[in-house]
């Protein structure tokens, strides 16, 4: 299927049209829109909490109602079907609105990280061809290139200028058809799109997210990344496809945070391992024990991590494996038996998962190759970029995830390292992870990542960046090597050949540790120093 904006974007699905059919006709698939999707609940029950953010709470009617409101201001804008709408707005209740309202007009949203620089909104606005962005006052300078539709606090309200604005009859656009661009974090360099429709969001991506949701009574999902994330498009999917309640504290703050888990009562808590990281280390006594789950995922999870999430919360942590690209593994069905790199047992319902070698031949269980993807939550296709799809997706339409793991006897995916994310020295691919579980299990640090940098002789050499925990005397570098070779036996060949102290490591809009901006932190860092750990490689 080839679909295309009414600005002449294209996109193309490689998926085979009578496979997607299949999913539908299974029940895996909805077949309806999200707007569609948003009013069954509403019908279901006008009443239940719906959105809770820093200005309140509403209910399914008064977000209904506000969407409305939202439609009829994108209407007005001269927005329609086969239109991308970008929508740069904190989260809330504002954000949810207007993505709901796009699909309503048969549009297709592309929700940006409120905290995206400059250069990187105006590259996903150009290269999506959107037809309007709507943003507040805070960003109105920097989509320059097009249009905007800038909202304050108050656009939206019952009493606001779109109040008596005539509202369009709702579309109902194919469900196959694209609803939402999910944006990556670009962590290791410019962010991507990829376009995922209306089934494949509610659809796959609506059955892991209401596996982690499965309990006794109504969920409230506490999430803690942006919503315009790839991670934190769960949001949307539990509120429209599974009812619950979505409470959204705003920008990051583990003190804000922890307060709104004793104000809200979430059932659920969501966020990268960093964050949740922080959030466990605060020192309040919140009251936590609405909470039934706690939810890792958008970073590599640590045992460090869990244990420590699982002592402060005392609640069962789920690792999610997933990309942006389209792969989904999660550790629910028996969280208490994650170890470090489990991935947990692929779900058909979610997308069926096979171990590759490189010429895209399955290999046998228990042997090491790359993760590939395809089902129900796979994406169309990347937005404006046919050399990423040629890279990333196979005629077949799987997807190539461009990490190495192994399905295991009992058919668990562990995920062996990020193929994507290596240091290349001398000719010789290093892969950071083993060493970063070490790294963060040692008793004085609180974080660790490894990224390269460059060498004049091999090319690239593995630097560490750690951070101490506060109160606490730094390990030496000779003492980080005894760690890691005589503690955890990582092989010679993988040390790190490098240290960098940092107070933290720097964040991304999304949450994540952003490593091209630890990368260039490292290189400046270590400038031209020769091998700085003796007995390293």
């Amino acid at each position: 299927m080839t679909w295309t904006s009414s600005a002449g974007l294209s996109l193309t699905d490689p998926v085979p049209a009578d496979l997607r059919a299949r999913w539908v006709r299974e029940g895996l698939c909805p077949g309806l829109d999200l707007h569609s999707l948003f009013l069954e609940r509403v019908r279901e029950d006008p009443g239940h909490e719906a959105v809770a953010d820093g200005r309140g709470s509403l209910d399914r009617a008064a977000l209904a109602a506000r969407v409305r409101r939202a439609a009829a201001a994108l209407a007005a804008r001269g927005c329609g079907e086969r239109d991308v709408i970008g929508v740069l707005l904190p989260d809330g209740r504002d954000a949810v609105a207007v993505e709901l309202a796009a699909a309503a007009l048969g549009a297709v949203s592309l929700p940006v990280p409120h905290g995206r620089p400059r250069a990187d909104v105006r590259s996903l606005l150009g290269r999506s061809r959107a037809a309007l962005v709507v943003t507040d006052p805070s960003r109105a300078d920097d989509v320059e290139g097009t249009p905007a539709l800038v909202v304050d606090t108050a656009s939206l309200d019952p009493d606001g200028p779109f109040a008596h604005t005539g509202v369009p009859e709702p579309v109902r656009p194919d469900p196959e058809s694209p609803a939402r661009f999910l944006v990556s974090s670009g962590s290791q360099g410019q962010p991507s799109m990829v376009a995922y429709s209306h089934n494949a969001v509610a659809g796959g991506r609506g059955n892991y997210v209401g596996a982690l949701l499965s309990g006794p009574g109504p969920a409230r999902a506490l999430v803690l990344v942006p919503l315009a994330s790839s991670f934190g498009s769960l949001g949307i999917v539990a509120l429209v496809r599974h009812g619950a309640t979505l409470i959204v504290p705003g920008r990051f703050d583990p003190v804000a945070a922890l307060r709104a888990v004793e104000r809200h009562r979430p059932t659920h808590l969501v966020g990268v391992p960093t964050m949740l990281r922080r959030v466990a280390l605060m020192r309040e006594g919140a009251d936590v024990s609405s909470l039934r789950m706690v939810v890792a995922s958008g970073a590599p999870l640590h045992r460090e991590v869990r244990d420590l999430c699982a002592r402060r919360f005392g609640r069962p942590v789920v690792n999610v494996y997933g990309s942006t690209d389209g792969v989904n593994c999660h550790t629910g069905h028996d969280p208490d038996a994650w170890e470090p790199g489990m991935a947990g047992r692929p779900d058909p319902a979610v997308t069926d998962i096979r171990v590759c070698d490189p010429r895209g031949r399955p290999l046998p269980g228990g042997e090491v190759g790359e993760i590939r993807a395809r089902g129900p939550m796979t994406p169309l296709c990347h937005v404006a970029d046919p050399g990423l799809d040629a890279e990333r997706r196979d005629p077949e339409g799987w997807v190539r995830t461009g990490d190495a793991g192994r399905l295991d006897a009992d058919g668990v995916l562990w995920v062996v390292d990020r193929l994507r994310r290596t240091v290349i020295r001398g000719g010789v691919n290093l892969f950071p992870a083993e060493v970063e579980r070490a790294l963060n299990a040692h008793p004085a640090l609180g974080e660790a990542q490894c990224v390269p940098v460059p060498d004049p002789d091999l090319g690239e050499r593995m630097c560490a960046c750690v951070c101490p925990l506060p109160g606490v005397d730094p390990p030496s570098p000779r003492e980080l090597i005894s760690h890691l070779r005589e503690g955890h036996g990582v092989d010679t060949r993988a040390l790190p050949e490098h240290v960098v102290f940092l107070p933290a490591l720097p964040l991304g809009p999304t949450g994540k540790v952003c490593t091209a901006t630890l990368s260039r932190m490292a290189a400046e860092a270590v400038g031209d120093r020769p091998n700085a750990l003796p007995g390293g490689p």
